[in-house]
């Protein structure tokens, strides 16, 4: 078998486990909720509601020492996964029905 010389064969799993760490890091705490606005259209000259995505920090940590880190880490990210799936759905459905109505009130 062949090895190069200076470069361990944990390399490449210690690369990916501090990419999976900094990509959690950033989405520590995070989630995504839906929120509607009133947005008005010139075309049909009225006020139609749309939903956005807005990503809010609930919370740091701070004092976690080793496996705890990572634990809370993959935690964090699987929560801000799993909201931006169900509010991104949310979002989608509610733009649906909100265009359905403001079809309805448009003149054109």
């Amino acid at each position: 078998m062949t090895r190069c010389r200076g470069v361990s064969r944990a390399e490449p799993r210690r690369r990916v486990k501090r990419a999976a760490l900094a990509l959690a890091a950033l989405l520590q705490g995070c989630v995504y909720v839906p929120r509607t606005t009133q947005v008005y259209d010139e075309h049909c000259k009225i006020q139609a509601k749309q939903m956005i995505l807005e990503l809010h920090q609930v919370g740091v940590f701070g004092g976690c020492v080793n496996e705890g880190c990572v634990a809370m880490l993959v935690t964090f990210g699987a929560v801000a996964a799993a909201s931006a799936v169900v509010s991104g759905s949310i979002v989608v459905a509610g733009n649906v029905v909100y265009w359905f109505e403001k079809r309805g009130q448009c003149a054109r």
